[in-house]
């Protein structure tokens, strides 16, 4: 039954209800338990030996000293050192290269971890050097002497900043051990900040190297060996250099970028506000184009008809082929699609005629959605919050998984980083290990053993009951994702809906709509918005399971049940997409009349299927208009974007150079699709409110005293309707 006259009703309303409360509670002890449980994690988390995050500092402190990235002059970094504390950054200024203490560990081919790593990082340690050495040099037999000292032996520029050559306890043999100080080195070259070798001067490498313990007896294989370990290290760090020429492009380009973003902003608000004087026109223009469209269709199907019945040509000609471009050269194709296309233009039509009234509805409404807009500007700045609310979700989303996922102590054990010796087939993994406390003196036949991080303790009630953490986790951020949209979509409801309750515009407007607005929905529609992002997140976790189930057993599936699966799939979708619809509307009713959740909802959806049509032209004008809208401020921008970044516009001053002009494009195109959906979100928002509340006033007044309407007067004329005026006085203006 239609709506009745509420003579207490003075627009949106200030209710609260028992149901949407307890959900609230609901959702404030769900909030509570994330909380718990992400402190709990870090508490578990924080240092096993004393300091830092685990996502911070490396797992494996035997392979983590003293290696930075890079060394550049103007970045101010700390290295761990062996007492777990951290160097002061002036110990390494004025040291640019990145120095890798034996190059033969990088080499793939013999080592195991490289290959775990993929080449991205070299296990070795790695230090910041003045400069790269230039000559060959290697720890030779007679100076693991004990008598000889560590200052005579090695170059103190090329060892880890902790170690004092003249002070230690330490021998050689236990400084080459800890790898303290390199080995060996050669001829090296920087390259991009790294000291690779000079591959030119590996042809005079000193035939000593063939005696040094651990290298290979012939000295052609230990070039061989250098040879891959250069090759991979390269190959680790060119996809780094790549990311650091893209970060060169956009530091030089981002103020044209910001300027790119800026005039998608403003072309987007234009739009949006010229939409009261152009709907009509560009609704009008895209209809008969349409019907030109089809008209010419018409008419060049019978063109080729009437040319291919002159020619006598038939498809009794031509027979059965699988040549389907024959088939456009015969007269009944033609004729099929001559009756195809003038069935389909004479039912747009008559559906145009038959409509037309309604069209003018949904224009007049887009109207008077940009005039709102246009008294309510700071609404089109609201999709912010939503964002910086989304962001803080995800951000504590991924905190939360991160932090669940490094729960527990970490694992160490023994590995041979060099497993193609003999004497290192016997280390298999196995044995536990303490980084701090691990000697390779113990390991005397193996001199690439190191005590190396393998995984996460997954022993414990906590630590076996990780999966069902995350899938809370996963849970708790769906609702809270959901229940920010939702709070948006009341927040701009309740503004645009005092808007439309005004008796007189803007006089009757009130004071700072959206603030009131959000203050209004934080304060009593918190539990049934709460509510409704609950119905949504069980929807969606239902088809996070289906995907889950349909990859676990994918291979096992007949084409029967995939078939069943394809269905099942299909539904959830239909579902998902019908619950946001009927929570939007749920929303606005909300923010309206301030009843529950599932009153809302109820009367929002009774009063959508008695105005259908309306509601099927309305949207699918609004959906033409914005997609056009978005179409103009994405290509048009993007298209100047790459006229300019491209070089095909040259300003005067400008000689920025890019390694790779598209990365700017790219991110001025997906920002400005971004500013314009944002920016029509909030129109979009604004038409489905007023839409609304245009047929709640229909349907609770008659235009007399007691019960006038509140729409426009472009949509009373369009329906032939009026307020009477009283006999004294002014009516409505």
């Amino acid at each position: 039954e239609p709506a009745q006259f509420d003579p207490t009703f003075k627009g949106p309303m200030r209710k609260s209800a028992k149901l949407s409360l307890l959900t609230l509670f609901n959702l404030l002890l769900l909030l509570s338990v994330f909380l718990h449980q992400r402190l709990h994690g870090y508490n578990l988390l924080y240092p096993v030996h004393g300091s830092h995050p685990r996502l911070l500092c490396s797992r494996d402190l035997s392979l983590a000293l003293w290696r930075p990235k890079t060394c550049p002059l103007s970045k101010k970094l700390h290295w761990m050192n062996q007492s777990n504390s951290f160097f002061p950054s002036s110990l390494f200024r004025g040291r640019p290269n990145l120095f890798y203490m034996d190059i033969l560990k990088c080499a793939t081919s013999v080592n195991v971890m490289a290959t775990a790593l993929n080449g991205l990082q070299c296990p070795t340690t790695q230090v910041c050097v003045e400069s790269c050495p230039t000559d060959f040099w290697a720890v030779e037999v007679q100076a693991y002497v004990s008598s000889v000292k560590p200052a005579n032996v090695f170059n103190k520029s090329l060892c880890v900043p902790s170690i004092d050559l003249e002070k230690t306890e330490l021998n050689v043999q236990q400084i080459v051990e800890q790898q303290l100080c390199p080995l060996f080195y050669m001829p090296t070259t920087s390259v991009l900040g790294r000291c690779l070798p000079d591959i030119t001067a590996l042809g005079n490498i000193p035939p000593y190297f063939a005696n040094i313990p651990g290298f290979p007896s012939s000295v052609n294989e230990t070039v061989g060996i250098i040879k891959n370990g250069t090759g991979d290290i390269v190959n680790g760090f060119n996809a780094r250099d790549v990311g650091i020429r893209i970060f060169e492009d956009f530091a030089s380009s981002w103020p044209w970028i910001l300027i790119g973003l800026l005039i998608a902003m403003v072309v987007s608000m234009l739009f949006l506000l010229l939409l009261r004087f152009t709907a009509p026109v560009m609704v009008w223009v895209l209809i008969i184009g349409v019907l030109g469209a089809g008209a010419y269709g018409i008419w060049h199907c019978y063109w080729e008809y009437n040319n291919y019945k002159q020619a006598s040509a038939t498809i009794s000609n031509v027979g059965f082929t699988t040549n389907f471009s024959v088939y456009l050269q015969v007269q009944e194709t033609w004729l099929a699609f001559l009756i195809i296309i003038s069935v389909v233009e004479a039912i747009i039509l008559l559906t145009i005629i038959f409509l037309r009234t309604r069209i003018l509805i949904a224009i007049a409404l887009i109207q008077e959605s940009s005039k709102a807009i246009s008294h309510m500007m700071s609404s089109l700045l609201y999709p912010l919050v939503t964002f910086v609310l989304m962001l803080v979700c995800v951000a504590y989303w991924g905190a939360t998984a991160l932090y669940l996922a490094t729960s527990g102590s970490p694992i160490y054990r023994v590995v041979a980083l060099n497993s193609s010796m003999s004497d290192c087939k016997s280390i298999n993994g196995s044995v536990d290990c303490d980084p701090q406390k691990f000697n390779v003196s113990n390991y005397t036949d193996c001199p690439s053993a190191s005590c190396i991080f393998i995984k996460y303790n997954d022993e414990g009630l906590f630590q076996r009951n990780l999966f069902n953490l995350q899938i809370y986790n996963v849970v708790a951020f769906l609702w809270c994702v959901n229940f920010v949209i939702a709070l948006g979509h009341c927040t701009l409801a309740g503004a645009f809906a005092s808007y439309y309750w005004a008796f007189t515009k803007p006089g009757d407007i009130p004071m700072f709509p959206l603030s009131a607005s959000f203050i209004r929905a934080l304060r009593y529609h918190v539990g049934s918005l709460a509510f409704g992002a609950l119905i949504l997140t069980l929807v969606q976790i239902l088809r996070m399971l289906l995907e889950y189930i349909d990859h676990k057993t994918r291979e096992a599936q007949n084409p029967v049940a995939r078939f069943i699966m394809c269905c099942m799939k299909c539904c959830l979708w239909c579902l998902e997409k019908f619950i946001k619809f009927l929570n939007r509307n749920a929303y606005i009713m909300i923010a309206i009349y301030g009843k529950n959740f599932c009153v809302s909802a109820k009367n929002a959806f009774m009063l959508l299927m008695r105005n259908i049509l309306r509601v099927v032209v309305l949207d699918k004008v609004t959906d033409l208009l914005l997609f056009f809208g978005k179409l103009l401020v994405v290509g048009g921008v993007g298209v100047l974007a790459f006229f300019f970044f491209s070089g095909r516009i040259v300003l005067p001053g400008n000689t920025f150079h890019l390694n790779y002009y598209w990365m700017p494009i790219i991110t001025v195109v997906f920002g400005s699709y971004l500013i314009a959906h944002g920016f029509f979100s909030v129109y979009n928002m604004c038409v489905d409110t007023l839409f609304l509340c245009f047929l709640e006033d229909l349907e609770r007044n008659d235009g007399s005293l007691q019960k006038p309407y509140f729409m426009s007067k472009n949509l009373m004329k369009i329906l032939n309707k009026s307020n009477k005026a009283p006999k004294k006085g002014k009516g409505k203006d």
